[in-house]
């Protein structure tokens, strides 16, 4: 079962976020004892996120809502956006470098940018130096501003010149075989599932709520590549490439199981949010972000 830090997130970035990316407690503890998370590991899964700067809390009466912080809307909209990302985009034929060096009493901060660089797409080519084929300049900037580290930190836009080739960066910098094995792992247990779901919603044996917790579960796991794939461009991936087959199978799961999910989150919404406030471009079974 997944912590319950991680599922808040999951239930944020795929219900939450197309519902004015608030809701009320009480709603979300009921979402999440689906899961098997009781009130109090919720409330304290909550606190943590607050005091991380994830989200904050306002009350009205005697109810308490949560909201994301302009951080945690950058990074909820950034996980989304590479989600529903099934097609690897082009290559401008150019390397960002980022070099820093850190004193040792900021060895915290060190510690923190890495995991950061990691989930962003960086690979690290070697001690202190990072790079990326994708341009990730805006994000480098908001590492730099949050951590306050400008005097410490360089980036470079550069083209790699041999001796080698291109791809022999890739496979210096990012364990492509160990992703590639994490995607057949993916492949291998949720077609297996697709199946069943298909037939159990053909024979009406999925309630909504059991769509709900299989469709969290869904994206929970999809979400983990974020963590190691770097989203390379197309000219950089090997020719059979697993993530484009997860994707496809995500993107099909994802489909079938929409709809019900969505009405079962609803009816819970409803209990102590403003339905009102749904963003009317968001349809679940045709996610905006499919497209991209």
């Amino acid at each position: 079962m997944a912590n319950t830090q991680s599922m808040i997130f999951t239930i944020y970035g795929d219900y939450i976020r197309h519902y004015g990316n608030k809701i009320w407690i009480g709603s979300l503890i009921r979402l999440l004892k689906e899961f098997g998370h009781n009130e109090q590991s919720v409330r304290v899964a909550v606190s943590r996120m607050v005091k991380q700067g994830w989200i904050q809390s306002e009350r009205k009466g005697n109810k308490s809502y949560y909201f994301l912080t302009p951080r945690g809307e950058v990074r909820i909209e950034e996980a989304a956006r590479r989600i529903f990302k099934f097609n690897a985009h082009e290559w401008d034929g150019k390397w960002r470098m980022l070099m820093y060096t850190i004193p040792e009493e900021k060895r915290h901060i060190r510690d923190e940018l890495r995991k950061e660089l990691l989930w962003s797409g960086f690979g690290s080519f070697s001690n202190g130096c990072w790079i990326s084929p994708n341009d990730l300049a805006k994000e480098v900037k908001l590492l730099i501003d949050r951590y306050e580290i400008n005097e410490y930190v360089d980036l470079f836009r550069a083209e790699y010149r041999g001796p080698k080739e291109d791809k022999a960066l890739i496979e210096k910098s990012w364990p492509l075989d160990e992703i590639q094995g994490k995607y057949e792992e993916f492949i291998d247990e949720y077609s297996k599932k697709f199946i069943v779901h298909q037939s159990m919603m053909n024979d009406g044996k999925m309630t909504p709520a059991e769509c709900f917790v299989e469709r969290a579960n869904l994206v929970h796991e999809y979400r983990k590549f974020l963590f190691i794939d770097p989203g390379l461009p197309k000219e950089l991936l090997p020719d059979e490439w697993n993530g484009n087959h997860a994707a496809l199978l995500f993107a099909q799961h994802y489909k079938l199981l929409a709809d019900p999910a969505s009405q079962f989150f609803e009816e819970v919404f409803s209990e102590g949010n403003d339905l009102r406030k749904k963003d009317k471009s968001y349809d679940a079974a045709d996610h905006p972000y499919m497209i991209h």
